[in-house]
C-alpha cells in the first residue's frame, strides 16, 4: 500500500460558479443528454442520474417511479429472476435499470441467468468495495468480453472520514 501525503481538496475547497443563461426561467432547463459510449459504442440518452443499488434505494417501486421521470435505478443485487421478469414487460425500462452484479462466481451466474432470459437489459451495475483491485479490472474484462453490447456502471463504496 502507498500512503499519499499531498493535501487533496475535499467538499470545502469547491465552488460552483453559475455561468451567464440566455434561459429565462428553469423550466426551460433540459437535462436530457446522449453518451456514446466507447467500448460497447453503443448510445443512450436520458437524465445521467442514477438511484443507487442500495437496499431501500435500488428496488423495483422506485424504477417504476425514477423511470417516469426519464432518470436511472441500479437494482440491489437481491432480486430475483422472478421479480425481475415483472417489470421486463415494461419495455421502458431497459434504457433506465441497470441490472446489479457483484464479482462473485455465484452473484456472476445470477447475472448470466437474468440476462440469457430477459436479454433487452442495457446495464450492467458492477457493485465492488475495491474498484481499483486487479479482482475488479478481470472481471470487467470478462464481463465486456461476454456482453459486448451492454453498457457497464460501476459503483464504489465511497467512505468519508
Amino acid at each position: 500500500m502507498r500512503i499519499e501525503e499531498e493535501i487533496k481538496l475535499d467538499y470545502s475547497d469547491v465552488l460552483f460558479r453559475p455561468k451567464r443563461s440566455t434561459l429565462k426561467s428553469r423550466k426551460d432547463v433540459d437535462l436530457n443528454r446522449k453518451y456514446t459510449f466507447k467500448h460497447s459504442r453503443s448510445s443512450w440518452k436520458g437524465i445521467p442520474i442514477i438511484a443507487s443499488n442500495m437496499d431501500g434505494v435500488g428496488e423495483i417501486d422506485v424504477a417504476k417511479k425514477l423511470s417516469s421521470h426519464k432518470l436511472m435505478t441500479a437494482l440491489t443485487k437481491q432480486h430475483d429472476i422472478n421479480q425481475i421478469g415483472t417489470i421486463y414487460k415494461r419495455n421502458i425500462f431497459f434504457d433506465s435499470i441497470a441490472l446489479s452484479c457483484g464479482t462473485s462466481k455465484d452473484s456472476y451466474n445470477r447475472l448470466n441467468s437474468i440476462l440469457k432470459k430477459y436479454p433487452k437489459f442495457k446495464f450492467i451495475c458492477i457493485d465492488v468495495a475495491n474498484g481499483y483491485s486487479e479482482n475488479f479490472s478481470n472481471f470487467v474484462s470478462e464481463v465486456r468480453k461476454k456482453y459486448p453490447k451492454k453498457l457497464l456502471l460501476q459503483v464504489m463504496l465511497l467512505l468519508q472520514i
